[in-house]
């Protein structure tokens, strides 16, 4: 009928609605064609029903539960990667599985390193069920150990047919999901640079304010469109690779640039004058954007334009810092009034704004050709893992990574813990109890642990609830087969290829009914197929998800919502140290720092506070995928979770600033102006740690910072008597001073924002 939109193409719209992309489809259907093809050749041919129980198995795991991401040597090279660790972890599952106590203890210990492993990259993590299976799979069943040739000839089996099934069968484009948004955000926030250089005067068409603020709205929904990519996922979308990690560095830096592009100190009722190399520096910067834009959308496009374009950035952020001095008007009188103080400092706010957008532009075009260098390296360096310029890098991050977790307040730990004491704990119970397929009481613990009590126990319900509609349908399918077992061959293929789509497409509950079909048919072919017998596997997943509740009360009964809260608490209280150790570094007594010597406490602080961001990453992405209701709004606890980077970049901007200088004229840190900075740092420091307190434990948020015009005028007067050449000019030193003091002020004017956004919804 007319107007009527046809059934198909409304069907495959809401297919794609839920499962983008197509990405559980694709595993579905390579693995409904792998496992039921190596099931058959192992119990059929070979007539070996070990092998074939691990070659089934193993396929499951190695197509359908991983998708690697990536260039394709690099997806080969890590599926390669998990049938080697397969391998390794069903010899020691088989090795223990006959001795109770050491089964139990192995458990907990290969689930620990399983589970907290993933902390190192999204690769690992994204392996953790597959690589668990591997074990749980022999720990669960005791045979002698003539039989383990066959389970490895199994699971190797799969996992020599996985990689030509990951490289011929509907292979996964070849895309960072980050690189797109990332994309959109330099375009956009671009075009944003130059409707504001058009404000300020010079050739060509001037943007007015509603195109300048539409070029601002732009950019800050194409923020929050890659921040929203970033986030929906249970894991860091990175791996240890160049490429990963570069392109993820770029979400930190992209929200910086779009919260600075949004700010707008006013410190006097007219705008300052324009500065005409400040425009200059915007339209470069909207230059080197566009570039690294072109480079996120074709990695294996032409570096040559980004570098020289971003060494353009370089010379005209150093000439504007030379007129800069100029236009500060040191040698004039300023009267002693607020107004009249802060259109001195004025003066110099557009250079500084685009100091700081030159820098959090530099920043940006780095990381991207630093993930274009690494993507257009040779092949043979791609298999070999060789980082540009730096063999050992990923060893040392990886290191860096797991260190950083190693707390009581690493949600990550406490994931880790909680699963390896449940899988070990669900080992023991079906060793006592007797059950014959323990496997299923594994699975029942692994399927449904999550970060709290109450969000364990709907999970438990659910898998629950799936495992009985699944064992009355796969009970049903077997009493209307009968006799005829050879009809569960064709049952197979289909069985698998729902079982694979329907979490995605459908819920966790169908998922698991789908999943529990699937093995009745797998365990009844070549048999009698026997109903009754899958009735009672209800029992098993049960005992599996009790497990979990029990566990889960015990570690972590208040989940991730409380967790993300301390989180918070620690990273701004590290990042407002590093922002202050950062001030007194630049502007110690011994004057600024050597350029070869970033060294010291800034850097400690930087590794603690950078360490402390991770922990909360992981906090966040528990708590989003944390199910039930959220005491705060997620816009509100997105700012405060961007909130901490843009504090820790604007410490690692203090310190660029001052890096390429030699010993300060005037020895700044002897004077007034260096105290009104330092104490305007430590000032906006300790409302950070009260804020920080706020979140942690229930305190009352403390109010903003409010504008010191006594400590602005001390630095005015004494710019303008200390800073000085011998003919009473500004030097670059003064301008510096200043510039370091407008990054302090803009750490403190994102107080009202943050304190808006965490007032009344503290959660202790």
């Amino acid at each position: 009928m007319s107007g009527q939109t046809p059934t198909a193409p409304r069907l495959l719209s809401w297919w794609r609605d839920r499962d983008p992309d197509l990405a559980a489809t694709r595993r579905a259907g390579r693995t409904a064609i792998v496992m039921p093809t190596l099931f058959a050749l192992c119990s059929q041919v070979l007539h070996s029903p070990a092998m074939a129980s691990f070659a089934a198995f193993g396929s499951f795991s190695m197509l359908l539960l991983v998708d690697f991401s990536g260039p394709m040597v690099e997806r080969l090279r890590a599926q390669a990667g998990l049938g080697v660790a397969w391998a390794v972890l069903i010899c020691a599952g088989t090795l223990v599985a006959r001795v109770t106590w050491l089964a139990v203890v192995t458990t907990l210990l290969v689930g620990f390193v399983v589970l907290f492993s993933g902390v190192v990259s999204s690769l690992l993590a994204g392996s953790t069920t597959a690589l668990l299976m591997a074990f749980v799979l022999p720990v669960t069943s005791q045979v002698p150990l003539s039989q383990l040739p066959d389970r490895l000839a199994g699971a190797g089996l799969a996992a020599a047919a996985a990689l030509p099934a990951v490289r011929l069968l509907w292979p996964r484009p070849v895309a960072d999901p980050l690189c797109a948004p990332a994309a959109q955000v330099c375009r956009a926030a671009a075009a944003h640079l130059r409707a504001d250089a058009s404000g300020l005067g010079g050739l060509g068409p001037v943007a007015d304010a509603a195109q300048r603020r539409a070029a601002a709205d732009r950019t800050a929904d194409a923020g929050t469109e890659l921040r929203r990519a970033f986030d929906t996922t249970p894991y860091r979308p990175t791996g240890l690779s160049t490429t990963s990690r570069a392109v993820v560095r770029l979400v930190d830096e992209l929200t910086w640039l779009s919260s600075i592009l949004a700010d707008r100190p006013v410190y006097t009722d007219g705008p300052p004058a324009c500065d005409p190399a400040a425009r200059t520096v915007r339209l470069v910067a909207a230059d080197v954007l566009d570039h690294a834009a072109g480079l996120l959308t074709e990695m294996g496009g032409d570096a040559g334009p980004l570098r020289t374009s971003m060494e353009v950035l370089r010379r005209t952020m150093k000439g504007m810092e030379k007129t800069s001095t100029v236009r500060l008007p040191a040698d004039h009188p300023v009267g002693d009034s607020p107004a009249e103080v802060y259109a001195f400092i004025a003066t110099l706010d557009l250079s500084f704004r685009a100091q700081e957008l030159g820098y959090a532009v530099l920043q940006i075009a780095g990381n991207v050709e630093l993930a274009a260098t690494a993507w257009q390296r040779p092949w043979h360096e791609r298999l070999l893992g060789r980082e540009p310029g730096a063999l050992t890098a990923p060893l040392a991050l990886a290191r860096e990574r797991a260190t950083a977790h190693l707390g009581l307040r690493s949600v990550w730990l406490h994931n880790s813990l909680r699963g390896a004491a449940g899988l070990a704990i669900a080992v023991l119970l079906a060793e006592f109890t007797g059950i014959q397929h323990s496997f299923w009481v594994l699975f029942g613990t692994l399927s449904v642990l999550r970060s709290n009590a109450l969000n364990t126990g709907q999970n438990a319900l659910r898998a629950v609830l799936g495992t009985v509609v699944g064992s009355f349908i796969g009970a049903g399918l077997l009493h209307l087969i009968g006799q005829h077992g050879t009809a569960l061959w064709f049952l197979l293929p289909p069985a698998v290829l729902v079982a694979g789509i329907a979490p995605a497409a459908i819920s966790f509950t169908a998922g698991q009914a789908a999943f529990t079909v699937t093995l009745a048919v797998l365990f009844n072919i070549g048999q009698n197929p026997d109903w009754h017998i899958v009735l009672l596997r209800v029992q098993d997943i049960a005992l599996g998800c009790a497990v979990s509740i029990a566990v889960a009360l015990f570690f972590w009964p208040r989940g991730a919502a409380a967790a993300v809260h301390k989180a918070l608490a620690e990273a701004y209280t590290d990042s407002a140290h590093y922002l202050v150790d950062a001030v007194r570094y630049t502007l110690g007594a011994s004057g600024p720092a050597e350029p070869a010597a970033p060294v010291g406490e800034p850097v400690r602080q930087n590794l603690q506070a950078a360490a402390s961001a991770r922990r909360l990453d992981d906090a966040f992405r528990t708590y989003l995928a944390e199910r039930g209701a959220k005491p705060l709004p997620l816009a509100d606890m997105t700012a405060l979770v961007t909130g901490v980077a843009a504090l820790r970049l604007a410490a690692d901007a203090v310190l660029s600033l001052w890096r390429d200088t030699g010993p300060t004229p005037g020895h700044a840190g002897q004077t007034d102006a260096h105290r009104a900075v330092v104490g305007a740092a430590c000032a906006v420091m300790d409302w950070y740690c009260g804020f920080a307190a706020s979140l942690g434990h229930k305190a009352p948020t403390p109010d903003p910072v409010p504008l010191r015009p006594k400590s602005a005028s001390q630095l005015v007067e004494s710019v303008r008597t200390d800073l000085v050449d011998g003919r009473g000019r500004a030097t670059a030193t003064a301008v510096r001073v200043i510039w370091t003091r407008d990054h302090v002020d803009a750490a403190r004017r994102l107080q009202p924002s943050l304190a808006a956004a965490a007032r009344g919804n503290v959660v202790g």
